[in-house]
């Protein structure tokens, strides 16, 4: 039950705006201290800050001395990269994997830091290799203690740390390992809110640093149309997202395919985590839903698909959204992605258009398409009463609590 207090912020907040103001423009006018009442006002900084942050983050890994670090770690030039995380993190490096092996001719991989911790004898490829950790804190007590065990029970791994934070273990404890390299980003990026927003597309934007053989000014455009689509969608399409969060959908499917199915497992788990488990959802790729997963598609069920860039792929995600319209599946559909054919489109439905380029590379229609989630998880809590910068209060915390790390068995 939303309580009386809560009832009256989102009616005094959310639902009421001046003729012609955006949502995000009347949540950006109240005041510092109702902005801190509300618990809103860490969550809405850092996600509209991160079109600005993405330019500071290309500008770093472009620098001198981030190209040396990155070059360190790439040579010897390895014959497996792990990318490794937990919750958020972890999705970031599921994003990288498929973006990172074309360019580096490596095999690449995400594994979980918590499936390490327990099996890493079993996943982790042989031979030697570089292991990437990401960590917006990098006090995860998993992190910490996969890279301490892999350090000395398979010392021909190399590591390398991307993270959000100066000050945490990720970038302070294995400063005097020589087989440690790590890239801190800036501390703007080290969200204060619990959820991850621009810790997680920067991290990701701080991954793609190790295609290093990318044209940089290939790469700066990339950046440049990513960063301008998402604040057209923030000037000119949030309200359309706030209008669909105030619908009465209880469960969510979020599809993507490739690099975006990382993508898709965020966007799941920010809504989640921002209604504190009042939206149960599910992430799914758009050809493995046609399977099981389907039974998950409700008439309250909200289906949330970022379309790829690449027209061969997008086939088969069109048949899909084709195939849910026809068998009347959802209550509506959420469409992230540019040119999209009109007969996929209900009339429930909302499309957000980045406006970067159906030709364009994986990395700007991901980037776009967390930054719309991010938005959809961000006015669904607000919708419910919930509170974006302290959601679960007493369940969830900004870094996982201390637990104990038990010696590998032998």
């Amino acid at each position: 039950m939303v309580s009386h207090s809560s009832e009256l912020s989102k009616m005094s907040i959310l639902h009421k705006k001046t003729k012609g103001e955006s949502m995000l423009d009347a949540l950006k006018a109240q005041a510092a201290e109702a902005q801190l009442a509300a618990g809103y006002a860490d969550t809405l900084r850092e996600i509209l800050q991160q079109p600005a942050t993405w330019q500071d983050t290309f500008d770093l890994l472009h620098s001198t001395a981030a190209q040396q670090l990155l070059s360190k770690a790439l040579h010897p030039r390895p014959g497996h990269i792990v990318l490794t995380g937990s919750g958020s993190s972890m999705y970031i490096g599921e994003c990288l994997a498929p973006l990172l092996q074309p360019g580096l001719g490596v095999p690449v991989q995400a594994i979980a830091a918590g499936t390490l911790l327990t099996h890493w004898r079993s996943v982790l490829p042989s031979g030697p290799g570089l292991l990437i950790s990401l960590a917006r804190s990098g006090d995860s007590p998993e992190s910490g203690g996969v890279v301490s065990t892999l350090l000395a029970e398979a010392p021909a791994w190399r590591h390398l740390v991307i993270t959000c934070n100066a000050d945490g273990k990720l970038a302070t404890h294995y400063r005097n390992d020589p087989r440690v390299t790590v890239l801190v980003l800036d501390e703007r990026t080290n969200d204060r809110s619990l959820v991850m927003t621009s810790s997680f597309t920067n991290l990701l934007l701080g991954g793609t640093g190790l295609l290093q053989g990318t044209a940089v000014e290939v790469a700066a455009n990339a950046i440049t149309r990513a960063a301008s689509g998402v604040q057209h969608i923030f000037d000119t399409q949030s309200d359309a997202i706030a209008a669909l969060a105030q619908r009465n959908f209880t469960s969510a499917v979020y599809l993507g395919s490739g690099a975006a199915f990382g993508a898709a497992r965020e966007g799941a788990l920010k809504m989640l985590e921002m209604t504190g488990g009042k939206v149960i959802t599910m992430p799914e790729t758009f050809l493995g839903l046609r399977h099981g997963p389907m039974s998950f598609v409700h008439p309250s069920t909200l289906v949330v698909a970022l379309l790829s860039h690449d027209p061969a792929v997008r086939h088969y995600e069109c048949d899909l959204l084709r195939e849910l319209s026809r068998k009347q599946l959802g209550m509506a559909t959420l469409v992230i992605g540019d040119e999209v054919p009109a007969d996929v489109i209900g009339a429930n439905d909302v499309v957000i258009t980045p406006s970067t380029s159906i030709t364009d590379t994986d990395v700007p229609t991901v980037l776009a398409g967390v930054v719309v989630m991010q938005l959809l998880a961000f006015f669904r809590c607000l919708e419910l009463g919930g509170k974006p910068d302290t959601p679960s209060e007493g369940v969830l915390t900004r870094v996982v609590e201390d637990f104990a790390i038990h010696g590998a068995k032998p």
